[in-house]
């Protein structure tokens, strides 16, 4: 089904009182986040399962100056591995986008929505998640409250028999770590399937021997292979270190999140997170917010961590991101459409010649700067397909030339 055709409005999922039982989605629906339905999911989490909320506080949201910029519409690429040009246009209908934004110079000049989403709603950012945890955990570092060379055993010694145990913290930020561990979503006996279950919040069924949450998942994670030799991408990393985050300030990464940035940063709305059994924040995939809000964090890191001329995110937990990972340890992933990419503090850096770096989730979701051509593009998606490779061929190279295109117009 193309973009339209899938689109939840015209399927009207979950409209009705009640909706036609054909139209009902459930959180025990083994398919709720199979396409077509979860273009209407993505949206929807807080309808489904129990969350936590972030706070954006009691003040008046920050004014987004806007200046639309009609021509970026019909700009034009050509898709990785491709032949024939695309417009931006014709690359939102591709990449089933719910809502896409760029900031120029801290200016509004595009703004987009479709499907389940408007200015007023949330969507899940599935592993943008893992940025945002792995940003927290830069600004502990810089801040001296995180001693990125400690052993994760150290500050949580629940997990020193596990595989994390002799990890360094720096090497839990980096998914260097050497875990046994499947993250194959086709695969039905992969180990995430057991990590999901796990985490959710669902009763389980009376015979269930498994771990019931997400700290006792990762206390039974075994090793496999050295920690610090190659980039392995795999979410209970970002769990891992949510958890060391917790331990050190006593806060989870929700609150967290709520007092060092979504309260101070003049959010719009406030955000949340899915939780497990016992209200543990999702921190590799749980996050939801408006996407007007992720913009908004996408400018702060573009200006260094300054917002109205007042420091807000350490400028060195910034740098140490834009600096980015080992290429090596990265290139052993065999990712063969971010060749000479890396990974740090759970970010994705392009090292390319404006880098430019992002966050990025499955089924489409993405935050993207780029320094040289002061350009933020906050995006959610519900692609049908989970893995970034369906729609990275379309994305990146329509990302690019819009920062040539505003980088041009610069210069002129």
């Amino acid at each position: 089904m193309t973009a339209q055709q899938s689109d939840p409005q015209h399927l009207r999922w979950m409209e009705g009182s009640p909706p036609p039982a054909d139209k009902i989605i459930r959180l025990t629906d083994p398919d709720y986040f199979s396409f077509p339905k979860l273009r209407w999911t993505v949206c929807h989490f807080r309808d489904l399962m129990p969350t936590v909320n972030v706070s954006r506080g009691i003040g008046a949201p920050a004014i987004m100056e806007q200046k639309l910029d009609p021509a970026i519409d019909a700009l034009t690429f050509v898709p990785l591995g491709g032949s024939q040009t695309m417009t931006w246009a014709q690359s939102l209908e591709a990449n089933y986008t719910d809502g896409i934004i760029v900031l120029h110079k801290g200016t509004v000049i595009y703004e987009h929505y479709s499907g389940c989403l408007n200015q007023l709603g949330q969507h899940g950012a599935m592993s943008v998640t893992k940025s945002i945890t792995g940003l927290l955990g830069e600004m502990l570092v810089a801040e001296g409250a995180l001693d990125e060379t400690a052993k994760v055993k150290v500050i949580v010694p629940e997990l020193a028999d596990s595989a994390f145990g002799d990890a360094t913290i720096r090497q839990v930020m980096d998914m260097t770590t050497g875990l046994h561990y499947s993250e194959d979503y086709a695969d039905p006996n992969a180990d995430v399937w057991i990590y999901s279950a796990a985490g959710s919040s669902l009763p389980k069924p009376q015979d269930y021997q498994g771990p019931k949450t997400y700290y006792e998942y990762l206390q039974t994670v075994r090793k496999e292979g050295e920690h610090g030799v190659a980039f392995g991408y795999k979410t209970i990393n970002s769990d891992a270190l949510g958890w060391i985050i917790a331990r050190v300030t006593g806060k989870s990464v929700a609150t967290l999140l709520s007092e060092k940035i979504w309260q101070k940063m003049g959010a719009e709305q406030d955000a949340y997170y899915t939780i497990d059994s016992i209200g543990t924040p999702f921190a590799g995939g749980g996050f939801n917010a408006g996407l007007r809000d992720m913009a908004r964090l996408g400018q702060i890191l573009l200006n260094g961590g300054v917002i109205n001329g007042q420091p807000l995110i350490p400028e060195a937990a910034i740098a140490s991101i834009r600096g980015g990972g080992s290429k090596e340890a990265f290139a052993k992933a065999g990712y063969s459409l971010l060749k000479g990419w890396s990974y740090r503090g759970m970010w994705w850096v392009s090292h390319n010649e404006n880098g430019a770096y992002m966050a990025r989730g499955v089924h489409g979701q993405a935050l993207y700067i780029d320094p040289k051509a002061e350009m933020v593009i906050a995006r959610f998606a519900s692609h049908p397909q989970a893995g970034n490779a369906a729609n990275d061929p379309t994305s990146l190279p329509a990302y690019e030339a819009l920062a040539h295109y505003l980088l041009q117009c610069g210069a002129q």
